[in-house]
């Protein structure tokens, strides 16, 4: 039934020149033939929604903005264009709404403006290393249309006195300038509480500037804030931001949903979910994307024609054992 109702929902989007509605629909469908198991089928439909945007946007006349950060920013920041979506990231029902309601903001944008309102646009992201953090800021910038811009902390952070408050604005005025998405990992670095035992002069500078800057911002950029240790950030920063989104490992449901998608691309033969599902456990995202990654990679190598229960299992036992060893090394 459900498939039923995507085509007849195609077929008025179509009928009324929604296009949006249209190309957003494909995507939904696209989603459940990867979770079903037909990769093959979901990235053809992909792939067409993706030709699909690029001839409307070459029949509109819009170029396609290519952006490359010059003279100093170019040691800043780097610059990429995603083409990941939503529907290419497993999220529990909370978080996925949340960032359907931003999505949905910055598209219209223009709107919102016309009546004094701005789109949420500046996001903190907390929560275990793994969990999609990072990868969501690669989503919102594909879902928008926008380059992503990643700050380099290394080259950001120096210890000469001042240098990294100009550096900050340097950003900031980018972020002006250039509508993007711009993430600020690791962001634990800059965000730090004031007065720790720790803490030196020119850190407690560079946190007073960020408080200052973002407080500033007017553009139509979208910042984001990631971290592991949210422990650690200054009070002071939390009411800067417009959200704040939680994440945290899988549960169950979420597990089996992200080595279907992960696997959905190659053969598998008998997995047993339940046993696959309690192997994974306390595993994050990334984990489960290295574990499937490990497990096909060895079929290919040795010729199978697809991946097995016992080839996923001990493909992550040996992540679970990386995983040990990183936390008893923190």
């Amino acid at each position: 039934m459900a498939i039923a109702n995507q085509i007849k929902a195609l077929l008025k989007s179509h009928v009324d020149g929604d296009d949006a509605l249209f190309l957003s629909i494909a995507m939904q469908m696209a989603a459940q033939e990867a979770k079903q198991g037909h990769g093959k089928f979901a990235k053809e439909i992909r792939d067409l929604i993706d030709e699909a945007k690029s001839t409307r946007r070459t029949n509109d006349l819009t170029p396609i903005p290519l952006v490359k950060p010059k003279g100093e920013l170019s040691n800043l920041l780097n610059v990429s264009y995603p083409k990941l979506r939503l529907v290419d990231m497993v999220l529990s029902a909370n978080i996925e709404t949340r960032l359907q309601r931003l999505i949905k903001e910055h598209k219209h944008v223009q709107k919102l403006r016309s009546h004094g309102l701005a789109p949420r646009k500046k996001l903190l992201l907390i929560g275990p290393p793994g969990t999609g953090k990072t990868l969501t800021a690669s989503v919102l910038a594909g879902e928008l249309g926008l380059p992503l811009f990643i700050v380099r902390l290394e080259s950001l952070m120096t210890k000469y006195m001042g240098e990294t408050a100009g550096k900050l604005r340097l950003i900031f005025d980018a972020i002006q300038q250039t509508r993007g998405v711009y993430l600020f990992d690791e962001f634990d670095s800059i965000g730090a509480q004031r007065g720790n035992t720790n803490d030196v002069g020119e850190i407690r500078r560079v946190l007073n500037s960020f408080l200052q800057m973002i407080e500033q911002d007017t553009s139509d950029s979208l910042l984001i804030a990631a971290t592991n240790h949210s422990e650690m950030l200054d009070h002071a920063l939390f009411r800067r931001f417009d959200d704040l989104i939680e994440y945290d490992l899988p549960e169950k449901k979420e597990i089996v949903a992200a080595f279907k998608s992960k696997l959905a691309a190659f053969k598998t033969s008998r997995i047993l979910w339940t046993k696959v599902t309690e192997a994974a456990d306390k595993l994050s995202y990334g984990d489960i994307t290295r574990a499937c990654e490990d497990a096909i990679k060895d079929a290919i190598i040795h010729n199978k024609e697809f991946v097995s229960h016992s080839d996923l299992i001990h493909s992550i036992k040996e992540r679970c054992l990386i995983r040990q060893k990183q936390q008893v090394n923190s």
